[in-house]
């Protein structure tokens, strides 16, 4: 459980990923290198004051994590990584502040998309939106999971078994894991004071994925698109509250 003053700096270091995060999306054109993106993601997250969270965690080397297409996560930002026209792009970021950390991540789509892709995030950012609102004190967290799943494979497509969300505070990953399936009624129940990372994984294909020989970037094993979208709440007496919004 997180203390109101515990919560109010993770509410600053929320609030400045996601403004962070609202520029590099506007700053995503076709030609962009994915390191330019990077380059930006640094000097906003610095405009704060606050940290790059990702870079050396656990030895990533950039700060933002910038996948393309098939790439679910953790896509290393590279200067001959080149954004084009009709690519749903997924970048999360993350920040330290006053030892407390933010997350927050958006996968969106570059010029004109196929209505396949745009399909996909529109049910990816619905999940999230669905996964929220089943963030109540008493709740469950098998009810979010479940609520996940069950919206994302009724639209047809599959949500990741292999990575999940998360509680976060003074460390970037802290219990409980959030899973995208499960069943409802069961798990942790959520408590007031909880911070939670939720971040629906939604592929076209299969719910398979594998790591790239980088050891780093995440893809489908199929090969179709996926989408990812992450916000961090905060469990309060009636709800939450999306401290990541803005």
């Amino acid at each position: 459980m997180k203390t109101n003053s515990e919560i109010e700096i993770m509410r600053q270091a929320g609030q400045a990923v996601a403004e962070v995060l609202r520029k590099l999306v506007e700053s995503a054109k076709p030609g962009t290198p994915t390191k330019y993106l990077d380059d930006a993601a640094r000097q906003g997250i610095s405009s704060f004051k606050m940290e790059p969270a990702f870079l050396g965690y656990r030895g990533y080397p950039a700060a933002a994590c910038i996948s393309i297409n098939n790439e679910l996560v953790h896509g290393i930002p590279n200067p001959k990584k080149i954004i084009k026209e009709g690519d749903l792009v997924s970048i999360d970021l993350g920040v330290s502040y006053k030892g407390y950390f933010g997350d927050m991540a958006v996968t969106f789509g570059v010029g004109k998309i196929s209505p396949e892709a745009k399909k996909l995030l529109d049910i990816t950012r619905e999940s999230l939106d669905i996964a929220i609102e089943k963030v109540n004190p008493g709740n469950r967290l098998g009810d979010i999971s479940w609520a996940v799943q069950s919206f994302a494979e009724k639209a047809g497509f599959s949500v990741v078994r292999d990575y999940v969300g998360h509680g976060i505070g003074r460390k970037l990953h802290e219990e409980p894991q959030i899973p995208n399936f499960g069943n409802p009624g069961t798990g942790v129940r959520l408590v007031e004071g909880m911070v939670l990372c939720l971040e629906p994984m939604i592929n076209e294909g299969s719910w398979q994925v594998k790591t790239l020989k980088d050891n780093w970037t995440v893809v489908t094993v199929d090969g179709k698109l996926c989408a990812h979208f992450e916000h961090m709440v905060a469990v309060t007496k009636n709800g939450c509250e999306v401290l990541t919004k803005i």
